[in-house]
């Protein structure tokens, strides 16, 4: 690098020292006008070095650069579209992940439903239940009120019997038959219900 660096100072070196050669030497008229309108000798040389100068200069400075700023170029345009490529990437899977969300909500809230559904039949189930076991209770306890109720009219008209019987034969003061004994039962009842 220092070597380019030197190679493109020598045109200018050269440049400065012939134009101080110049101010050296006599400042005649002749001088002047040969200084101020160069021979075409000279005119010719001096292009050759300008386009030498040029050449030099694009073959180590400008095509060495360019390649330079052309990769960086490249580089930039690389990271560039790899940035927009994750940027993508990204927001595909930002959108994945609210998707995810609101299908994870949704079947919460189903879920959330379902089981209230559950628990409403459930509930019915068990009210069903509860007033099946309750009309059975009732019914139950009705029949064994029935029950227990003709049992004790049975009960109370067996001992009225036995009581009229005990009565009669006190009354009548002999042993009273399964004849006497109905019709005084019949009469008894009778009287009572009136």
């Amino acid at each position: 690098m220092k070597k380019r660096r030197l190679f493109f100072l020598l045109p200018i070196l050269f440049c400065l020292t012939s134009c101080a050669d110049a101010i050296r030497s006599e400042l005649n008229a002749d001088a002047l006008k040969d200084k101020l309108i160069p021979s075409w000798a000279s005119f010719v040389i001096q292009l050759a070095a300008l386009l030498v100068l040029i050449l030099i200069v694009i073959v180590f400075a400008y095509k060495p650069i360019k390649k330079i700023i052309n990769k960086r170029k490249d580089y930039i345009e690389n990271e560039i579209k790899e940035a927009e490529k994750s940027k993508a990437t990204w927001q595909e899977n930002e959108l994945k992940s609210k998707e995810t969300v609101l299908a994870s909500n949704r079947t919460a809230a189903d879920i959330v439903a379902e089981a209230k559904a559950n628990a409403e039949v459930e509930r019915q189930k068990i009210l069903d239940q509860a007033a099946k076991d309750a009309e059975k209770m009732k019914k139950d306890a009705e029949n064994d009120i029935a029950r227990m109720e003709v049992e004790a009219q049975e009960q109370i008209k067996k001992e009225m019997v036995a009581v009229a019987l005990d009565a009669s034969k006190e009354l009548l003061g002999r042993e009273v038959t399964s004849e006497d004994n109905n019709r005084l039962l019949e009469e008894f009842i009778e009287d009572i219900k009136k």
